[in-house]
């Protein structure tokens, strides 16, 4: 986040390398630094979409910006009801948004919300569902479906995973639509959806097989070789709920700040919604 150095020698290495050329026009350089940039405008406006990432990505850059009254007190928010970036910058031009001055409450929500993630277990992540977190509307359901996404307390799959293996049950081999089972819920990122399919099928007791055993993963994935997913014994009984993967097979992933292993396994429980500790 901060201005260009010699230390920014490769692409992805600066904040700005991945921003469309177009976007700064006017600021005669894109070697500026974050905090830098916020100084150049008298209003900013954080256009928040609804998906659980974006919110991570929110209460993030809030928290970061608490400390700097001068660029909060600019701050304002308009919460969308859709991903932005699929439509174009003629028609988001068109939306008519409410903006909502970012307070201190803001503030403090954000932070909170941003060590609760980052913490050792997933305890003040849920303790925070018993706040009033009205102020940011979507942080409620955000955490809800991140919470989702722990080892559930029966099958030990997160939500999406279990998405994962419906989508085998009904029928589709190919990868990508596999993956996109991922659309279920709009939590993970392609790259994590296809990762979650990929570990599904690498463990010593899988709950897929993912095809040719002569060749790796990413040659399946990517076809290089033939790929067609299909549900072993174990992902079956899974997928009815009557086994766990982890009684078979060693976990080690993490989920925010918490490192879940199988003596550290935090679980979800789908019904009452509550989280359970480890035994």
């Amino acid at each position: 986040m901060e201005r260009r150095s010699a230390k920014h020698c490769n692409p992805g290495d600066h904040w700005l390398d991945d921003a469309s050329r177009g976007s700064l026009e006017g600021f005669g350089t894109r070697d500026i630094g974050f905090f830098e940039l916020c100084a150049k405008f008298d209003s900013i406006e954080i256009w928040v979409d609804p998906r659980p990432n974006d919110q991570l990505v929110l209460v993030w850059l809030l928290d970061l910006l608490r400390p700097y009254k001068e660029i909060t007190t600019k701050l304002s928010l308009l919460h969308t009801d859709d991903h932005v970036a699929d439509y174009a910058p003629e028609s988001v031009a068109k939306w008519k948004l409410p903006a909502f001055k970012v307070t201190d409450n803001h503030l403090a929500i954000a932070s909170r919300a941003w060590q609760a993630y980052r913490a050792e277990t997933p305890e003040p992540c849920f303790d925070l569902l018993m706040t009033d977190l009205m102020i940011l509307p979507r942080l409620r359901s955000a955490f809800i479906a991140l919470l989702e996404e722990l080892p559930d307390s029966v099958t030990g799959l997160g939500a999406t995973e279990m998405d994962i293996l419906d989508f085998v049950n009904d029928g589709h081999t190919d990868p990508r639509r596999v993956t996109e089972a991922r659309w279920m819920r709009d939590v993970l990122e392609e790259g994590e959806a296809r990762d979650a399919l990929l570990e599904l099928g690498a463990h010593s007791a899988p709950a897929v097989l993912l095809g040719d055993p002569a060749f790796n993963n990413e040659d399946r994935y990517f076809g290089r070789s033939e790929w067609k997913v299909t549900l072993t014994e174990l992902g079956r009984s899974i997928f009815s709920r009557e086994d766990d993967m982890w009684r078979h097979n060693q976990i080690y992933r993490w989920w925010g700040g918490t490192e879940l292993t199988n003596d550290k396994l935090w679980r979800w429980d789908r019904d009452s919604r509550s989280l359970i500790a480890p035994a």
